[in-house]
């Protein structure tokens, strides 16, 4: 087993780099970043903070090109992600003179290399504020879930090819699963056209029950579902984080009250293995993994671990393989709870988390 610094990732270009962290990126405004994402098949990354959106080269960890909002009083943005064809989706929102809450506008750089804000994504339904997006860069449907502000904050999965502004089937969610307040997480399984939402139908009560996962077929909207492991004296409580191999259909999830990590064959619809965070036992919350990424070219899924608990200070990444074995812990992070799932490069076996050093204005380079 790998440990932290212990052994060199080979990148793609050939450069062996020691597994742990590297440059660390501060937004060009000193202003905190809302979102963040980077190209898997280059080298450029997007970011926003509340009054400019900045390209940045995700191997020297600097900003490339900083687009400054007009009216920073009355324009804000975040980074939603990159999707296929270093497309980079932005929510613009923008507040009406007289009025204290904004409209919702989404801006496009395609590509993010071209440092512009140039394009229009134009959801099919009004008023929408996109909460998740599911991570995918190969193909060019894409998946995002949203809600309806003007209709009760209603859930729904736009399907859609962001780049061309083009969409498919819009699938209508039961309010009663997949309500915010449920906690729903998001992935593509790309090799079977479906979306993957993990979720718990009781808001993540102690002694609740299991999660649940949903596979909806994204071209006619139907939906199967199977119960998740429920482990430990409070039971699983809430999803956390999510990711899924596009391909094999492995999928990784973590919950909150009893500090593990759960693999699934979504395939089979059935369980692989259900795993302990290194140094915790299954009540312990607080040192619960968040965000998941997953690194489908060496089949690795990397959990962000807001509380270190073998090292009892900081944050840390747990990398896992697909089997749920243990491949090494990368130590000294400053994450903040509910940190998204850290942006990765598989090719250069390199990735971006949120925050750095620094705090909330930071992004932190590491290897793995």
């Amino acid at each position: 087993m790998a440990v932290c610094g212990a052994s060199p990732a080979s990148a793609g270009n050939g450069i062996a780099h020691p597994v742990g962290l590297g440059k660390v990126l501060t937004s060009d405004d000193g202003q905190q970043i809302f979102g963040f994402d980077i190209d898997q098949n280059g080298s450029d990354g997007v970011l926003a903070t509340a009054g400019t959106v900045e390209t940045f080269d995700q191997d020297a960890g600097t900003i490339t090109k900083s687009i400054v909002a007009k009216n920073p009083a009355k324009n804000s943005y975040s980074a939603d992600g990159i999707f296929s064809g270093d497309v980079g989706l932005i929510t613009h929102f923008i507040t009406p003179k007289g009025q204290i809450y904004a409209r919702r506008a989404y801006q496009v750089l395609n590509p993010v290399t071209g440092n512009k804000l140039n394009a229009k994504w134009t959801p099919p339904l009004k008023d929408v504020d996109i909460k998740l997006v599911a991570e995918n860069q190969a193909t060019s449907t894409s998946v995002v879930y949203v809600i309806e502000l003007k209709k009760e904050d209603l859930p729904d999965l736009i399907v859609s090819d962001i780049g061309a502004n083009s969409f498919g089937k819009t699938i209508r969610l039961d309010p009663n699963y997949f309500s915010l307040g449920n906690g729903p997480q998001l992935g593509q399984y790309t090799a079977a056209n479906k979306a993957v939402i993990a979720e718990s139908p009781d808001y993540g009560a102690v002694g609740g029950q299991p999660p649940i996962n949903f596979l909806f077929d994204l071209k006619t909207g139907k939906s199967r579902q199977f119960n998740g492991y429920n482990n430990g004296p409070y039971h699983a409580g809430s999803v956390n984080g999510l990711a899924i191999d596009p391909i094999s259909g492995v999928t990784a999830t973590d919950t909150e009250l009893n500090a593990q990590v759960e693999f699934y064959d979504m395939a089979k619809r059935t369980g692989i293995s259900a795993v302990q965070l290194p140094c915790t036992g299954d009540a312990d919350q607080l040192s619960s993994g968040t965000g998941i990424a997953i690194d489908p070219v060496n089949q690795l899924f990397l959990v962000t671990e807001t509380y270190n608990a073998c090292s009892g200070s900081g944050s840390a990444i747990i990398v896992y393989d697909e089997s749920g074995n243990y491949v090494e812990t990368i130590a000294g992070f400053n994450f903040v709870i509910g940190e998204p799932a850290p942006a990765l490069n598989p090719g250069k076996r390199m990735g971006w988390a949120f925050s750095g050093p620094g705090g909330v204005t930071q992004l932190q380079q590491f290897f793995y």
